[in-house]
């Protein structure tokens, strides 16, 4: 639910974001606050006249450090989750080089009226409230809207992407042009996610701590999965491409008709990736008639790609994707106090499981099988 920002008492944070407003032409503009998620950031519309924009907050100082490029992996580990799993910590730098790379490439991210970096303030296009997973739930045309989703894809796959993304400046920033690196989803940033499950699922489910023979075997088990994720990394990733993160934009043409947010955290990664998280949305269910029609019109674009080994790595990194949900996101929130957060998990248990019956992915079938019975799975 929304309210009205106007009387907000004027902390430091606010007398900061009322200046950041007034300075680029917004300081009358009427502010409503909209509901956040499970990040650190949050974010307002704002209302001028018969326009509407987007406000987002991103307070820099309350995120751990992000990886520097060249780091080694002890230093990546020293300096936080962030930097060992290659998060952007809602950088403003890397949400505006990385909206300014995706329109580039004929795409509908939001252009960036003023920004701030060392701030972490950033006026956005306001592309509308039109989820895919309210308009689905409304009874929009599903098919559709995933075929155009899995053309987006498609279209960033046809380019490698740059080492650097880039934006020149000309979408009024404080900080003129903006580098970002666009690092790859390597080993160390795959296993560090994975293993969140390991950390926070037994605190969750009441279960014993795994023992270290366990550990060692899970290690050993998801290796390949995180070093064939790391040997394939080779196309942009947006990182969490699902259907509370996609808007539909039906007056414009082709990929532009989907509206992308949250992708801060692009890295350069296998180009299963984000098809993992569109077609095993852990917020909503996705069939596996509707799953397995997008993977062939996937492939069906890419006829370059061997079609089975492909399908594999898909598999196996949805698992490893669905183990970091488990986790990471919900075992974890719920921990910290975030009940809501309990309710996709047994969505994510059941992605979890069927990736689990591919022949090729048998040992870690037994590993779950063996340390998380089911009544620990919910």
């Amino acid at each position: 639910m929304s309210s009205d920002r106007q009387t907000a008492p004027k902390t430091a944070r606010e007398a900061a974001k009322a200046a950041f407003l007034a300075r680029h032409g917004f300081g009358d503009a009427r502010r409503e606050s909209l509901g956040g998620d499970a990040s650190t950031r949050s974010y307002e519309r704002l209302h001028r006249g018969v326009e509407s924009f987007i406000f987002m907050d991103q307070p820099p100082a309350v995120e751990s450090s992000v990886c520097p490029p060249g780091a080694s992996d002890a230093e990546r580990i020293a300096l936080g989750y962030n930097a060992a799993a290659r998060l952007a910590a809602g950088s403003v730098a890397a949400f505006v080089a990385t909206a300014a790379y995706l329109r580039g490439r004929g795409l509908s991210a939001p252009h960036v009226l003023a920004y701030d970096i060392e701030t972490g303030l950033a006026v956005l296009e306001d592309l509308g409230d039109g989820l895919y997973a309210t308009l689905i739930a409304n009874g929009q045309n599903e098919r559709l809207l995933y075929e155009t989703a899995v053309d987006v894809q498609v279209a960033l796959h046809a380019q490698t992407p740059p080492d650097i993304l880039t934006a020149n400046g000309e979408d009024g920033g404080e900080d003129g042009g903006v580098a970002w690196p666009l690092l790859t989803y390597d080993t160390l940033a795959l296993k560090i996610a994975t293993d969140t499950f390991l950390e926070w699922w037994p605190k969750f489910a009441g279960i014993p701590a795994f023992s270290d023979a366990a550990i060692a075997d899970w290690d050993a088990l998801w290796a390949p999965v995180w070093v064939r994720g790391e040997a394939g990394a080779s196309v942009f990733t947006h990182r969490d491409y699902h259907a509370q993160n996609l808007v539909w934009l039906p007056e414009r043409d082709g990929v532009a008709r989907v509206g992308l947010l949250d992708f801060q955290d692009a890295l350069r990664a296998h180009p299963a990736w984000d098809l993992t998280h569109l077609l095993q949305d852990a917020r909503r269910d996705v069939s596996p008639d509707l799953e397995a029609a997008m993977l062939d019109r996937y492939l069906a674009a890419r006829p370059e790609m061997d079609r089975e080994a492909f399908v594999h790595d898909y598999r196996a990194l949805a698992a490893s994707n669905a183990a970091r949900i488990l986790g990471r996101v919900f075992a974890r929130q719920s921990l910290l106090g975030r009940p809501q957060y309990e309710a996709f998990m047994p969505r994510t248990w059941r992605y979890l499981e069927r990736n689990l019956e591919d022949p090729a992915m048998a040992g870690l079938k037994a590993w779950f099988d063996a340390h998380v019975p089911a009544e620990a799975r919910r």
